[in-house]
Parts: structure tokens; sequence; C-alpha cells
């Protein structure tokens, strides 16, 4: 799947595109969610995602979702990103679109977890659960 936005930007799930070095600056370096990723722990989940999908302004990869999932109940939602110059222009309604709504497990249960953007994931169903959900924190 290769598809053109507005604007010239592209999106794609060809996981040899994805830009592994760019992924990884901003994991380590700009989200909240993953300071201090090693390199090979992005190549990795890259490499094992079920589906991974890319922005790209040309050759620049501007944004980033991977999905996690067991093909047959249930897929988990991480790493969503869309880089602060490209914000605003929707391209994050269309890579959560892509990845939730049109990919291979759209009609599997979805989990993500955040801590903002909620409205966006509430446009595709996402709501927050009472009381069922624990978490185990890695070992490290």
């Amino acid at each position: 799947m290769r598809r053109a936005l507005a604007g010239g930007i592209e999106i794609d799930d060809d996981p040899q595109r994805i830009d592994v070095a760019a992924v990884h600056d901003y994991l380590s370096n700009q989200s909240y969610w993953s300071r201090g990723k090693r390199v090979e722990e992005v190549r990795q989940s890259i490499a094992t995602a079920a589906r991974v999908l890319g922005l790209y302004d040309g050759e620049r990869q501007v944004g980033f979702a991977r999905v996690i999932s067991d093909g047959v109940r249930a897929s988990h939602l991480c790493d969503v990103y869309v880089l602060a110059p490209y914000r605003g222009r929707g391209l994050g309604v269309e890579l959560v679109r892509e990845a939730v709504d049109n990919g291979p497990q759209a009609e599997l249960a979805w989990t993500l977890a955040t801590r903002d953007a909620y409205g966006l994931y509430e446009r595709f169903g996402f709501r927050t659960p009472r009381d069922r959900v624990m978490e185990r924190p890695p070992r490290r």
C-alpha cells in the first residue's frame, strides 16, 4: 500500500522504506514514551511488527506508526508520531486511519497507551476502559 496524501505527503506500509535512524531519533530523543531507546530495539520492533506505516515528504520520513498483533483477536497501536512541522495538517488522522481502519487488523480489538491526543484516537472508536487494565513494567 502506497498512497498520496494532500501536500505531496505519502503514506506507505513498506517496512523496507522505514528510516530506522529517523524513527530512533524521534523515539529516543523526542517522545515521552521511549526516551533512551536503543537503535537495535527500534530495528527489532520494526522487524517484528505486524505492520509499520511511514509518512514521507519526498524521501524524508515525517511520521510513523507501529502495529503489534496476534492476527486473530487483538492489535496494539504504538509509537505514533508526526514531526512538529507537519502537525495540524490531518496527517496523524490519516496515519491512525490507515493503521486501524484500513489494514489487515481492521476487524480486531485495538488497544493503545497514550497520555495525549485522546480526541484523535476517540475518532476511531478508542475509549478509556474502567478498572480493567493492568500493566507490568519492563524489568530493566
